[in-house]
């Protein structure tokens, strides 16, 4: 018998009848003017905000509200972080209950510092056992480098073309950010390699599949030739996020982790994106039974309070003791309990199964969205996290950025809260979310893509 489908929490169900709901044409006049007063101030917004800068005053569930009143269905996630929608009311308890008992005691030993790492190595794969606690990604990613280091005696990092670890020099040395800022060159040591794309490979098979024993050929043939002989790891992240949702082949990782092994190599997963249920798992690479030696953990780990981890198995764990390992704010109590509610959360409500439904739909939802519209080059998604790639021909696969563009101001203004990145569309709904608010989401995306298409004349 086919297990049933969990549903989705009743807290955080969306009534349709009223949700979108748009007052006034967003951004709105209260919009404008509070972002005109803040960016007198503030600047470096990101790119989804220069394109729609409405001003956000409450979220609740898998909605968000404007200054202007105008409500929204959230397929953002705050940039993938409020995994469980907005002010889980377990979550928002937990916090509030340690703001008002202990906010911060260093990196000395607390009873729910004790209860979350000991459920952390309860849900985690593997002997994946050791932790150090962060209050960013980028912290974490640059720690998860020291710690294969240390545990190593090796200094090089192998990353991928079109990863992102992070802003500060060791995590953007791995990552494709390009800026003057970070000096003439990358951290020494670190280099980037290709990795498998299944829409856009760079090797394919005879018969036009992407040919993945290729990139591990590559791989193995670099760390001989380009290399010093002193690799340390392998980072990447199991699906980009900035890149724009793309998926490995599903025989990528179990031969990249082999790799690994044979060239005594750690595997490094950045999963501060793609952890904690996002994807339908506890981790993205367990949808192929693949454990890493050292993981990240991030955004959805605390629902949007800033926490993160760095995960590493048995072996490896006291290199912690050689790296400096502690930090300020990571792993304060408000930290533990967001992050341990948010666990208990995922598991008291079956989200990891819930997540990978609504993926599965999606995923459906956008084949069909596929057929119609000829400027939909590629659709992907496993569980929560989706991506639509739009082109000018689908024969070329020529980026279509202007379409990206337009396509997500235009389901913006229909009242869709969303993320851009150039001509690919990423999606990341809450995995508490029901059917037919994802559907509906899928709908104003649909909406715009043909109003899009029309307005640039590439209808068919």
């Amino acid at each position: 018998m086919k297990p049933s489908v969990p549903a989705a929490p009743a807290w955080a169900k969306t009534d349709l009848a009223r949700v979108p709901h748009l007052k006034v044409p967003p951004p709105g006049p209260q919009s404008n003017k509070i972002h005109a007063r803040c960016t007198k101030h503030f600047k470096g917004l990101s790119e989804q905000v220069k394109l729609f800068p409405v001003v956000f005053d409450s979220g609740h569930g898998c909605t968000l509200v404007d200054a202007d009143g105008n409500t929204y269905i959230d397929f953002s996630s705050g940039i993938y972080v409020t995994t469980l929608g907005h002010c889980h009311p377990k979550v928002t308890e937990a916090v509030q209950k340690y703001a008002a008992r202990c906010m911060n005691c260093h990196d000395f030993t607390t009873e729910i510092k004790t209860r979350l790492v000991e459920k952390l190595a309860e849900v985690l794969p593997g002997d994946l056992n050791g932790f150090q606690l962060y209050d960013c990604g980028t912290a974490a990613v640059e720690a998860g480098i020291r710690v294969c280091r240390a545990a190593t005696k090796k200094h090089e990092m192998l990353s991928a073309f079109y990863d992102y670890h992070g802003k500060t020099y060791g995590a953007v040395s791995l990552g494709h950010i390009r800026s003057h800022v970070y000096g003439a060159v990358r951290a020494p040591g670190a280099h980037m390699l290709p990795r498998p794309d299944v829409y856009r490979p760079w090797w394919t098979k005879p018969d036009g599949s992407i040919d993945t024993d290729k990139y591990i050929e590559f791989y193995a043939a670099y760390m001989e030739k380009a290399t010093v002989g002193a690799v340390a790891a392998f980072c990447l992240e199991p699906i980009q996020g900035w890149g724009g949702s793309v998926m490995p082949p599903d025989d990528f990782f179990p031969k990249l982790r082999r790799l690994c092994d044979e060239k005594k190599v750690l595997l490094m997963a950045d999963e501060v994106l793609t952890s904690w249920g996002r994807t339908g798992k506890w981790l993205c690479l367990e949808h192929w039974d693949v454990v890493p030696d050292v993981v990240t953990l991030g955004k959805g780990f605390g629902n949007g309070f800033p926490v993160t981890c760095v995960a590493v198995r048995e072996p490896y764990k006291e290199s912690f003791e050689t790296i400096s390992a502690s930090s300020s704010y990571g792993g304060n109590p408000m930290a533990c309990a967001a992050a341990l509610a948010s666990t208990e959360v995922i598991e008291e409500e079956h989200l990891l199964a819930r997540a990978e439904h609504l993926g599965a739909i999606a995923l459906k939802h956008m084949k069909r969205m596929m057929e119609r519209h000829p400027i939909v080059g590629d659709v992907r998604a496993k569980g929560c996290l989706m991506g639509i790639e739009l082109v000018k021909d689908r024969s070329t696969k020529e980026p279509f950025n202007e379409a990206g563009k337009l396509v997500y101001q235009k389901a913006f203004r229909k009242g869709l809260a969303w993320i851009p990145a150039g001509h690919i569309l990423r999606m990341s709904p809450p995995i508490v979310m029901d059917d037919e608010t994802l559907l509906k989401g899928l709908d104003l995306i649909e909406e715009a893509i043909g109003e899009t298409a029309k307005e640039l004349g590439h209808t068919r």
